[in-house]
């Protein structure tokens, strides 16, 4: 029978390799130590296999990938240290049984094999969120298979579920497994971060490692997936699909360091495995309280909200357009505006379609309309399913009347959205969306999605709404 010999939380910011950082990883000393502490620990372990879990290799939006070829390698080539070169046998046995159990649990899995990775034009080696851990690791221990899977930007249940498949797997196995949860914390905690700065970075990282340290495993699978966006992190799907892993164990955590000198959050955390325990098996109560957030926020819905969310569930279910309520207010029948439907599912948008002037007899019906549009004829989306429709977030912006502008400087992200037009092309963007922060971003999206160039001539329009949760 195998066994998870023990689990860590590693970051995987290139610059403290050495050859790479040329000096300046002396910045992340804290760091550099305490995971090279656990390189020697995973040595005494000696497992048989190594699980990695990264952000950075290939990802999809409604899959998790795992790597279904022989041999895993990499090098640091993209970071001026084309000589580091690592390279790994896969377990493509225990492989083939995660991916048999994930399918049982409902959850799709990408088999990356050279076939897959022509198809969709992936690149099969080893992305830095495997290979800096790996680095050190390798250093002190180098006899062991790899499973190199990268996560989905799916729900933290299913991501946990695949958690649950990877043990089961192993437990079923002759293998000793150690699992290592590959991502940074907040990339957004200074003004000079790589990704820009945002208050709620901090907040992120102070919470996230405060329930590490705890071990704290219901509260982290919890944790706000619209903070975890604000905070612009990479690791929490990892932490999650380590939770899933731990289910059924008795745990005891700590956090060897944290620190964040490049405004980037790096946390190093190891979970002992102390006993199996079914008072530890976890997931019908992490189910429950996913569903308790989603009654709670349907409960706070208002008369806005709750009607772009009863038109897309009706039309989804029956294909026709639903009537307006007869108990609606006068202001949804009475006044005209331009209207937007956002739609977000597990923090991430699922679709977005509005117009900015209205088009129809009430703002009930420019509701009904775009939400419709929103799940159905986003571009950037495949159609909502009636299966996702319980998991579906909605936020329903009213436009108020545009304004003209001159200057950049007349914008403020907080309170006004953008409109860029350039003869018959314009671009449209919200204001006070998670992850812009500055007016040139919010010029740039919108140039972007109109399809014009920064250097062509365009006339700018700011305007306010009424947003409704």
């Amino acid at each position: 029978m195998g066994k998870i010999l023990g689990t860590y939380l590693l970051p995987h910011p290139p610059i403290i390799v050495p050859d790479i950082g040329k000096g300046e990883e002396a910045k992340t000393a804290n760091t550099i130590r305490t995971i090279k502490q656990v390189a020697e620990d995973i040595s005494k372990k000696k497992p048989t296999t190594i699980v990695l879990v990264t952000p950075h290799g290939p990802l999809f939006r409604d899959a998790i990938s795992i790597s279904n070829i022989e041999n895993l390698e990499g090098s640091f080539e993209k970071f001026g240290a084309g000589n580091i070169k690592l390279s790994f046998k896969n377990n493509l046995t225990l492989v083939k049984d995660i991916i048999s159990r994930a399918s049982k649990k409902d959850i799709v899995t990408a088999a990356v094999d050279e076939e897959f990775a022509n198809d969709y034009n992936l690149d099969l080696n080893l992305d830095h969120g495997a290979l800096v851990p790996l680095y050190f690791i390798n250093n002190e221990y180098k006899n062991f298979k790899l499973i190199h899977i990268t996560y989905g930007l799916l729900s933290p249940v299913e991501i946990y579920k695949f958690g649950m498949s990877i043990k089961e797997a192993v437990e079923n196995s002759d293998e000793n497994v150690v699992f290592i949860a590959s991502g940074d914390l907040s990339h957004k905690l200074t003004k000079g971060a790589p990704a820009g700065y945002n208050i709620r970075g901090k907040e992120f990282d102070e919470e996230l490692v405060k329930l590490l340290e705890k071990g704290d495993i219901e509260e982290i699978m919890k944790l706000d997936l619209k903070l975890a966006e604000a905070a612009g992190e990479c690791g929490l799907r990892s932490i999650m699909m380590m939770c899933g892993v731990l289910d059924g164990y008795k745990t005891l955590s700590e956090v060897l360091s944290y620190e964040g000198p490049f405004g980037v959050g790096y946390c190093v955390c190891v979970f002992d495995i102390l006993d199996k325990s079914d008072k530890h098996k976890r997931l019908d109560k992490i189910i429950k309280n996913k569903d308790e957030m989603i009654a709670s926020v349907r409960k706070m819905e208002d008369e806005f909200v709750q009607l772009a969310r009863e038109s897309l569930e009706y039309y989804v279910k029956n294909k026709k357009i639903i009537d307006i309520p007869k108990n609606i207010s006068e202001k949804l029948i009475n006044n005209k505006a331009g209207v937007f439907v956002s739609i977000k599912k597990n923090g991430k948008l699922r679709g977005c379609i509005g117009t900015i002037a209205p088009t129809e007899d009430n703002i009930a019906k420019e509701i009904v309309k775009n939400a419709i549009k929103a799940g159905i004829e986003d571009p950037r989306f495949y159609p909502v399913d009636e299966d996702e429709l319980d998991d579906l977030i909605y936020s329903v912006d009213i436009l108020k009347e545009p304004e003209p502008i001159n200057s950049i400087d007349q914008l403020d992200v907080s309170k006004y959205g953008v409109i860029v037009r350039s003869g018959h092309r314009s671009g449209l963007l919200l204001p006070n969306i998670e992850g812009v922060d500055t007016p040139e971003q919010q010029v740039a999206i919108a140039l972007q999605k109109a399809g014009i160039s920064p250097s062509e001539g365009y006339i700018m329009e700011r305007f306010e709404v009424e947003r409704h949760y």
